[in-house]
């Protein structure tokens, strides 16, 4: 099953993963050209999603929205190593998505890109990847 690591080098940043994801697809052909992709990240403070990668405004304007609703220093599990507010965005977007493939390509919309959400960072964080 293949995977990699990114290394992230803020506390909070969203990092486009498609053209890896892309590369990994072409790379090991699935079935008829046809399936699905599933990407997780094992980690409890980051998270995948999918959304724009054009206007890296978007990105800005997502880390903004989650800091206004999930302030950083108010949680009770910030008195262990001060990341209560990682944890909670973390596990409201998900550390997964999947991906129909068709004709050995990822079906994603024009402006959708795959993105790693860093909420604790910088770290080291394994994508993995899997195809069926």
């Amino acid at each position: 099953m293949p995977s990699f690591i990114i290394k992230t080098t803020r506390r909070e940043e969203i990092v486009d993963l498609t053209t890896k994801i892309k590369e990994i697809v072409k790379k090991n052909k699935t079935k008829k050209g046809k399936g699905i992709c599933y990407i997780y990240v094992p980690h409890a403070t980051a998270a995948i999603t999918i959304n724009e990668n054009y206007d890296e405004k978007v990105c800005i304007d997502f880390l903004n929205f989650l800091d206004k609703i999930i302030p950083q220093g108010k949680w009770l599990h910030d008195k262990v190593d001060n990341n209560g507010a990682a944890h909670i965005k973390a596990a409201l977007i998900g550390p997964s998505e999947f991906i129909p493939i068709k004709d050995g390509e990822l079906m994603l919309g024009i402006w959708q890109g795959i993105m790693l959400c860093e909420f604790d960072g910088p770290r080291e964080r394994r994508v993995i990847v899997s195809l069926r």
